[in-house]
């Protein structure tokens, strides 16, 4: 038996003005899988990210968590409620240790009162720890997090998710920055947040990236969605194809095909 959804997006829409950014998207989630999420610059991906995450409230539709509807008034809410978002900019600050960007805004403390300290040893010390935990050697958490590649970056967000105990990793192109070989380490960690039972959404809009990680696929379109598809239904020319739109995109292709054909015809009619 399946397991249960960790988190659903029911039927979502939301308008800006005249825009309808999204119309009847549903989205479902369950426990350690990968569903990515697809489409093409204004697809609606961002803004759904964004009611998912809390920064955005839904015009229509309902956000669940284990079954439980949910209304987040803010991103806190939905980190409280287990799901945690990593966005492009990542939020952490490059000059800073690794240790305490692992900890901003959550830091331990020692001592009681006035006396109140930051604890960096148990910090270092837990970062450490929860880098390894998903695979990822980095003995020294002291160096300033601009040293670390992209990739290493993005690698030490999602161990910080997962240590603060996220149900659901939403990941926002995590790999659109990235060369071949740092995009492969990153979706190499996204397995491993998933063989820890986490949902992984992880929004691209790169074929090739998503292919070999995703369990279920979902298409945006003009804010509306196509799927899931499982990873046995689709081959990578389909993927793109309806990323493209499909029939406008055959449209387009003979188009082309007649322009050419023009081309060709006044070409020779000059010789």
């Amino acid at each position: 038996m399946s397991a249960p959804f960790v988190l659903e997006a029911i039927e979502v829409g939301r308008r800006f003005g005249t825009v309808q950014a999204l119309a009847d998207v549903t989205l479902q989630v369950r426990p350690g899988t990968v569903h990515c999420l697809l489409g093409d610059n204004g697809a609606g991906k961002s803004t759904l990210i964004k009611i998912l995450s809390g920064a955005l409230a839904p015009d229509a539709g309902a956000i669940r968590v284990e079954g439980a509807e949910r209304s987040f008034g803010s991103p806190q809410d939905a980190l409280d409620s287990g799901i945690a978002t990593v966005f492009q900019d990542l939020a952490l600050v490059p000059i800073m240790p690794v240790y305490r960007n692992f900890f901003l805004g959550r830091e331990p403390v020692r001592g009681r009162g006035p006396l109140r300290r930051f604890d960096r040893a148990l910090a270092m010390r837990t970062t450490r720890s929860a880098l390894a935990d998903i695979g990822i050697d980095l003995p020294d958490v002291t160096r300033p997090l601009m040293t670390l590649s992209g990739g290493q970056r993005q690698c030490v967000a999602i161990a910080r998710a997962v240590h603060f105990g996220a149900k659901v990793l939403i990941l926002d192109e995590p790999t659109s920055a990235l060369g071949v070989r740092q995009a492969e380490i990153v979706l190499r960690y996204v397995g491993e947040a998933r063989a820890q039972g986490l949902g992984v959404i992880l929004i691209t809009h790169n074929v090739q990236h998503a292919l070999p990680i995703g369990d279920l696929f979902t298409v945006l379109t003009r804010g509306q969605a196509a799927g899931p598809f499982e990873r046995a239904q689709l081959t990578s020319e389909e993927l793109t194809r309806l990323m493209g739109g499909g029939a406008e995109l055959d449209r387009l292709q003979q188009d082309l095909r007649e322009d050419l054909r023009k081309v060709a015809d006044r070409t020779g009619g000059d010789r």
